[in-house]
């Protein structure tokens, strides 16, 4: 239950002043429906309203609070679309408030002729003279007190003024409660950080454009309290996983000999180590929880099959989940030939699987007659009953959250997880998103693999492209030609996967080219797809579906249409899907004029590096957090103070803390532990507290 403390902060806003029925769609909007939603909706800038005793010597367009005596109202005539406008005069200057659509009774009232007031408003010139257009604050000069001397200024929507918002903002910090400190002390200190109370209050207080910086220490020590909550959480996760009874899962090797007896070459060093630390969390009384990155390319299936070798040597079986029903089955069919080498029995269930075939697969799953099980989410459903899961393998699952990391491994009493990622992850990422799991890195390339030669080629040329990919064709290769759409859009301007693969089959031979897109059913993917692997089609013209795991070693060509609109990593990813033999292979990335200087940047580094970790880092740098956070990368959190870009440091501080904090006190029971169960609530980290409960 939520600490009695924090009730007045989950209170819905319509208990501010200035907040009803009418306008409370217009703060959800922009921060949510609570207090303290709204409290974390911190500020972007300032408006210096300081009241000068002239606009003489003011700049066009600047915000000016100025003291003027009210000379004369020209009403605007019935009808007309002309302004009402307001003669007034500092000590200096004569100039005009401007008003549209004024009521003239109601602007007498608020500035009687002959009256001294106190306005504030962006003042432009305009005929050679300054006006005001819309003041946004006109007061008598006893109300001074009313414009504030530094003003923030806030994320606003239309409807909503920065004056409303700002009132409503004052009423809501009247309402902060003090809270207990969850801080470590000795950490505070060195810090030099306020309270939380008094942070809340700085943060819609600024006095000075170094207040807004991610560095103030007001800033920084609230973005440290969401990210302390977000580490803490993902430790509960961890705790709860490992503090459920574990069994060593010890193999003998035979299994993994004969598998590595066929294969025509040694695994690197990095599979090597990474299998071992494996093998160890898997052969410890705790439960496993692993994230194994690697990039594209690097030998991730092999060191899954291995693993999952240990666990069936052990007597259990293993899963291995993947994101879409093509990369399911082709994990299926690549991991087949192996599986029969060391003599395991290895099928796929996908939510393609129906009637009596899916009935005997889960009979015989359940009877442990199946030792290892590829499949896509369908392995989530109730009715997959295993007989001993010691092994669990999410694929790709960067789409998913730690919920879904855990609830695989409840199929099994002793289950590991390993989770596998081919989208390399800049290590701040890596430490928000997989803050629960160790990580082993494949940083090597199995020997044998060619650079791919990446080239930028203007859309301008695409004929001399089709010209080139014909001559590749003549010459036994098979090519990958990936559009960012299905079909043609009058909003946007880009290429249609259905279009080009019609312009290519005219060009090429309809015999020659295939399509595949997510909007396809399975069975026509599968189709597709089966001609370009069996070779019997030599291009394959695809949107993004085939990012990912998709493996045909003979193809050696892939142009990425439009490449200027895919981020770094996407890029990367696509061009992943060449290079997968001792051939030379080759990328092309078309892209249009003009090219933003971002979109020029990102294309640049993709000719020069096939690093993933270094693309990864730059499509941060460039991108931002927030765009890398987006659909592709749902399972990361949205923070609302933290900048993960400009705070690295805050997130490796706060994940020691949270193991440190857990190793001390697991249960949150000291006082200290205490103060973090209301810090979990403020954050809406409920779920951490339930899974702490029921460990």
């Amino acid at each position: 239950m939520r600490p009695d403390i924090l009730f007045p902060l989950f209170a819905n806003l319509t208990t501010l002043p200035g907040v009803g029925e009418k306008n409370v769609k217009l703060f959800e909007k922009i921060a949510g429906a609570r207090l303290r939603d709204l409290l974390f909706h911190a500020p972007v800038g300032l408006i210096d309203r300081r009241p000068v005793a002239s606009l003489q010597g003011v700049m066009d367009g600047a915000i000016v609070t100025v003291p003027v005596e009210i000379i004369a109202h020209h009403a605007a005539p019935r009808g007309s679309n002309r302004p009402h406008r307001v003669e007034v005069q500092d000590d200096w200057v004569g100039f005009q408030l401007v008003y549209f659509r004024a009521n003239d009774g109601y602007m007498r009232k608020l500035m009687p002729e002959g009256e001294k007031r106190l306005v504030s408003g962006k003042v432009e010139l305009f005929d050679g003279h300054f006006q005001m257009p819309h003041p946004d604050y006109v007061v008598a000069l006893e109300d001074a007190a009313e414009i504030p001397a530094i003003e923030p200024v806030y994320p606003l929507t239309a409807g909503l003024s920065l004056r409303v918002l700002g009132k409503v903002m004052r009423a809501a910090l009247e309402k902060v409660p003090e809270l207990p400190e969850w801080g470590d002390a000795a950490l505070i200190r060195r810090e030099g950080w306020p309270s939380w109370h008094e942070a809340i209050a700085a943060l819609h207080n600024p006095h000075s454009a170094g207040d807004l910086d991610a560095f103030a220490p007001a800033r920084r020590r609230l973005a440290y309290d969401e990210v302390l909550a977000h580490q803490l959480g993902l430790a509960l996760a961890r705790a709860s996983h490992k503090r459920e009874a574990g069994a060593p899962t010890l193999g003998d090797g035979r299994l993994r000999a004969r598998v590595l007896a066929a294969l025509p070459y040694q695994p690197t060093g990095a599979q090597s180590r990474a299998l071992g630390e494996i093998e160890a969390d898997m052969g410890s009384s705790q439960k496993m929880m692993r994230l194994l990155q690697g990039d594209v390319g690097a030998g991730k299936t092999l060191v899954a099959l291995l693993a999952m070798l240990i666990a069936v040597e052990a007597g259990g079986q293993a899963a291995l989940m993947a994101p879409t029903e093509i990369l399911a089955r082709q994990h299926a069919d690549g991991l087949r030939d192996l599986a029969d080498q060391a003599g395991v029995t290895l099928e796929v269930m996908t939510g393609r699987d129906k009637g009596r075939a899916r009935e005997d697969l889960l009979e015989r799953v359940a009877a442990g007659q199946v030792d290892i099980l590829v499949g896509t989410h369908a392995l989530f459903q109730k009715d997959v009953v295993f007989a001993d899961l010691r092994l669990a393998i999410i694929d790709e699952q960067h789409r998913f959250g730690v919920a879904q990391r855990l609830a695989l491994a409840e199929k099994g009493a002793h289950t590991d997880v390993l989770v596998m990622t081919a989208t390399p992850i800049p290590r701040t990422l890596a430490l928000t998103q997989y803050g629960d799991l160790d990580v082993s890195v494949l940083d090597e390339k199995p020997p044998g693999r060619q650079p791919i030669e990446t080239r930028l080629v203007n859309l301008d040329r695409i004929d001399e492209v089709v010209a080139g990919i014909d001559r590749a064709l003549a010459g036994g290769a098979q090519v990958y030609w990936v559009c960012p759409l299905v079909e043609e859009s009058e909003k946007v301007d880009l290429a249609a996967a259905d279009a080009r693969f019609r312009a290519l089959a005219a060009a090429l031979g309809p015999e020659r080219v295939s399509l595949v897109h997510g909007q396809m059913s399975p069975t026509e993917k599968d189709a597709a797809m089966a001609r370009f692997v069996s070779g019997a089609a030599r291009v394959l013209v695809a949107t993004t579906v085939i990012e990912v795991g998709v493996n045909v070693p003979d193809a050696t060509l892939i142009v990425i249409e439009h490449a200027e609109r895919f981020g770094l990593a996407q890029l990367h990813q696509l061009r992943g899907r060449v290079g997968r033999s001792s051939k030379k292979s080759h990328c092309l990335l078309l892209y249009a004029e003009p090219l933003s200087e971002h979109g020029r940047a990102r294309l640049q580094i993709m000719r020069e590096s096939e690093d993933g970790f270094r693309l990864a880092e730059e499509d941060l740098r460039l991108r931002g957090a927030g765009d890398l956070m987006g659909v592709k990368q749902s399972g990361l959190p949205q923070f609302q103070i933290a900048d993960i870009e400009t705070q690295t440091d805050l997130m490796k501080m706060a994940q020691d803390d949270a193991r440190l904090i857990l190793t001390r006190d697991p249960e949150l029971s000291s006082e200290r532990g205490r103060a973090l169960q209301v810090l979990l609530h403020l954050m809406d980290r409920q779920e951490a507290m339930s899974l702490m409960n029921a460990g």
